[in-house]
């Protein structure tokens, strides 16, 4: 198969699957697909059988989660705009608005749907700025209790999205304790509570009877359904991006380019300044790995391998799943990656495939 193309396979992804069907069952939450990490709908109807439906940030994901993936369909997004709210709540099953404000500007049109509203605790787990939404002046959510309980009567349930690729369950633990401390009165109050995403719990060694335990207790104890919106934890590890090296140079160091770039098919690795992954990651041979681009930063990382690398070698790019096909681009015109899927009996297929004219439509 022609590179550069995404390949999903799903004897990777199964693993978190299961994860989270245990978790189901042990803790009764239910989990939502993030959308806005992942939203390759070839591999939704494998997914829904392990999972509760999806949660979005925009018009267009809530309109996806209806009609490819079983299940509940949550609506959220930072602002609905006026020409949208009514598309937004025909195919969600329960819509959560950031703000009062928005709630309130979109009273009459949501009164007879399920509404939540966003709720900041002030707390999280980033280790970036640039995603942290307890960062100084965050328009992410209300954290304004007596602000919250003027408007009490007007939704079911609320949302706290506060975690960010956390594995430590004792974070969890206490930042969950803090949310209960300060928001309990109000809680109990409501009939569900999400949970958010970013909770690494599919990860290996991650206490899976603990954090089942707890939710349990969060959800017995306040009265209510908690969800979970993982997106990560989805699909961690279940992806590569496979490329083609072009061309070989040294200048100071080995260099290698390959026929895909960070800034097009994996763009969170620019924007926080992290390396690619790729497995095995040793042996004397060591090389930097750069993208197409023109972009003189584009660079997947410096890696080691046996053997020196040559034009026409192939290298697969690890855990490519979150936040890539959603976020690709086309930058300079490279081709953009195709998307295949392995199944479980091994078998390849391509599911789609992108070219000229998919590029010239992008534009105008």
């Amino acid at each position: 198969m022609q590179t550069p193309y995404y390949l999903i396979d799903k004897a990777r992804l199964l693993p978190n699957m299961e994860k989270i069907a245990w978790l189901r069952e042990n803790s009764g939450a239910k989990a939502l697909l993030a959308l806005k990490c992942f939203a390759t709908w070839d591999v939704f109807d494998f997914m829904s059988d392990y999972m509760d439906g999806t949660t979005s940030s925009s018009l267009y994901e809530v309109r996806l989660g209806r009609e490819k993936f079983p299940g509940e369909t949550h609506a959220y997004s930072v602002a609905y705009a006026d020409h949208e709210i009514d598309e937004v709540i025909g195919h969600s099953d329960k819509i959560i608005f950031n703000t009062i404000g928005q709630l309130d500007r979109f009273d009459a049109q949501s009164a007879n749907h399920v509404r939540g509203l966003r709720v900041n605790p002030g707390v999280s787990t980033s280790g970036f700025d640039l995603a942290d939404p307890a960062r100084p002046f965050s328009r992410l959510g209300e954290h304004d209790p007596e602000e919250i309980a003027k408007v009490i009567d007007r939704v079911s349930g609320f949302m706290f999205h506060n975690n960010c690729e956390n594995s430590d369950f004792d974070r969890f633990d206490n930042m969950l304790s803090l949310i209960e401390q300060r928001f309990g009165h109000l809680i109990r109050d409501m009939k569900w509570i999400s949970l958010g995403g970013g909770i690494h719990f599919t990860g290996e060694g991650y206490p899976l009877d603990r954090l089942a335990d707890r939710l349990k207790r969060f959800s017995d104890s306040n009265g209510v359904q908690v969800y979970l919106e993982p997106g990560e934890a989805a699909i961690t590890k279940s992806t590569t991006l496979e490329v083609t090296v072009l061309d070989t140079l040294f200048n100071g160091k080995n260099l290698a380019i390959v026929d895909s770039s960070i800034e097009a098919h994996m763009l969170d690795l620019l924007i926080y300044r992290e390396s690619a992954k790729i497995s095995p990651n040793e042996g004397p041979e060591e090389w930097m790995i750069c993208g197409k681009s023109c972009l003189a930063g584009d660079i997947f990382g410096e890696f080691r391998f046996a053997d020196p690398i040559r034009p026409g070698d192939r290298i697969s790019i690890q855990d490519a799943a979150g936040y890539t096909m959603v976020k690709k681009n086309w930058f300079n015109g490279v081709k953009m990656p195709a998307i295949a899927v392995r199944e479980l009996d091994g078998t390849v297929r391509l599911v789609r495939d992108f070219g000229y004219e998919d590029f010239a439509a992008a534009l105008s």
